[in-house]
C-alpha cells in the first residue's frame, strides 16, 4: 500500500469512531396543543431542531433523540401539568392557566388585564420573576418540574355569535374561555364558561356558548372565526399562559451537556414564541376578516369602561395568594413596577 492509499485508508478507519463516541439520549416532548399554535410549534423550532447542532457545536458526545408527540396524542388540555410532573412525557409545555390552585403565582396576569399588549415584555417579566423569586421556582419544583422559559399568547379579543358594539351587548350572554379568564368578563353581564381551546369550536356550535375570549393565534388555526363571525378587537392585554418544562426525574438522568443546551434553548424558545406571536397576531385578524369575518373595534369609552367596572383583581389575588403563606402584596408591587420599567403602560395599577 502506498503512502497515499494508507493515509485515506487509515482516515476511513478514524472516522466512524467520533461517530461510535456520539450517545443517544431519548426524550420525549409533548403538548396538548397542535403545532399551528406558536407556542407548540415554536417548541419544534427553538427546541428540537437546533438542539443537536448545539450539542454538536459545543463538542459533546451526545445526541439527542427526540420522540414528539403533540397535538393531544399523550395527554387533554386540562393534564398538561400532571403529565409533565408524573413522566408519561420527559419535557412538555405546561399550561398554567388552567392550575389556578397550584401555581397561582404563574397566574398573576391573569388577575392584571390591560396592563400590556406587548408578548416579548410578559415573558421578559415571568422569566426574571422565575429566576429571582423563590415562591414562584417553587411551583415548579413542588410539582417535580424544572422550569425552562415562559410562554406567551397574544392580546385577547372576542369572537361571537352575535355583533358586540357595547358593554350592554354582553349582558346575558355566555362566553367561553379559560377558567382564569372569567373574571375579566366581571361588570359586562356576560356568563363565563369554562373551557380550552381544543373544544372550543364544539363549545360554540353546539350553542352551549355564543362566543368566546380569546386570542387570534389560538382562534384562527381552530377556525373558530367559521363559528363565531364577529370579531370584536378589545385589546384586553397579553398573558403568560405557563412555560416549557421538564420532568425532574427526566432531568436527572439528562447529561450535563444535555442539561445545559435544553435550558439555553428553553429561553431562546420563550423569547423566540414571544416575538413570533407579536409579528403574526395583527395578520391573523385581516385573515380573519378575508375569510368572512366581520371585524369591529370596541370604542374607546367601551372599554375603558370595561377597564373600570372589573372588581380589583390584583386585590383579591394579593388576598388569595397570601392565604397560603405567600408573599402577593410584595410579588404583585414587584411585578407592576417591573412592567412599567420595560415599558408597559397599564390602563389601572393592579398593587394600589
Amino acid at each position: 500500500m502506498n503512502v497515499t492509499l494508507k493515509s485515506i485508508a487509515l482516515a476511513a478507519f478514524a472516522l466512524p469512531s467520533a461517530g461510535l463516541a456520539q450517545e443517544m439520549v431519548p426524550i420525549t416532548i409533548s403538548s396538548s396543543h397542535p403545532t399551528s399554535v406558536p407556542w407548540v410549534g415554536s417548541m419544534q423550532t427553538y427546541v428540537v431542531e437546533p438542539a443537536n447542532a448545539r450539542l454538536e457545536e459545543m463538542g459533546s458526545d451526545y445526541r439527542i433523540e427526540w420522540t414528539e408527540a403533540f397535538g393531544g396524542s399523550l395527554y387533554d388540555f386540562n393534564e398538561t401539568l400532571e403529565a409533565v410532573e408524573e413522566g408519561l412525557t420527559d419535557m412538555g409545555w405546561v399550561g398554567a392557566l388552567w392550575e389556578g390552585s397550584k401555581m397561582p403565582l404563574q397566574n398573576i396576569m391573569f388577575s392584571t388585564p390591560f396592563v400590556t399588549s406587548d408578548p416579548v415584555v410578559a415573558v421578559e417579566v415571568l422569566n426574571e420573576m422565575n429566576d429571582t423569586i423563590p415562591e414562584m421556582q417553587e411551583e415548579w419544583t413542588s410539582h417535580n418540574l424544572v422550569f425552562l422559559g415562559a410562554s406567551v399568547n397574544d392580546t385577547y379579543h372576542l369572537l361571537t355569535t352575535f355583533p358586540v358594539e357595547s358593554l350592554a351587548d354582553l349582558d346575558g350572554r355566555t362566553i367561553v374561555g379559560a377558567p382564569a379568564l372569567g373574571p375579566w368578563l366581571g361588570g359586562t353581564g356576560a356568563v363565563p364558561v369554562a373551557g380550552g381551546l381544543p373544544t372550543m369550536y364544539q363549545t360554540i356550535q353546539t350553542g352551549v356558548a355564543e362566543g368566546t375570549i380569546i386570542i387570534p393565534t389560538g382562534a384562527y388555526p381552530l377556525r373558530l372565526h367559521e363559528v363565531a363571525p364577529y370579531v370584536t378587537l378589545v385589546d384586553t392585554g397579553v398573558t403568560t399562559i405557563g412555560g416549557l418544562a421538564v420532568n425532574a426525574d427526566s432531568w436527572e438522568r439528562f447529561p450535563e451537556d444535555v442539561q445545559t443546551v435544553l435550558m439555553e434553548l428553553g429561553r431562546e424558545y420563550s423569547m423566540g414564541h414571544a416575538q413570533l406571536v407579536k409579528e403574526t397576531s395583527d395578520q391573523i385578524v385581516e385573515q380573519m376578516e378575508a375569510d368572512g369575518a366581520t371585524v369591529t373595534r370596541l370604542p374607546e369609552e367601551e372599554r375603558t369602561a370595561w377597564v373600570e367596572g372589573l372588581p380589583d383583581l390584583g386585590e383579591e389575588w394579593v388576598a388569595t395568594v397570601a392565604a397560603d403563606g405567600l408573599p402577593g402584596e410584595e410579588i404583585m408591587s414587584t411585578y407592576m413596577s417591573m412592567m412599567e420599567e420595560k415599558g408597559a403602560e397599564p390602563m389601572r395599577d393592579w398593587s394600589e
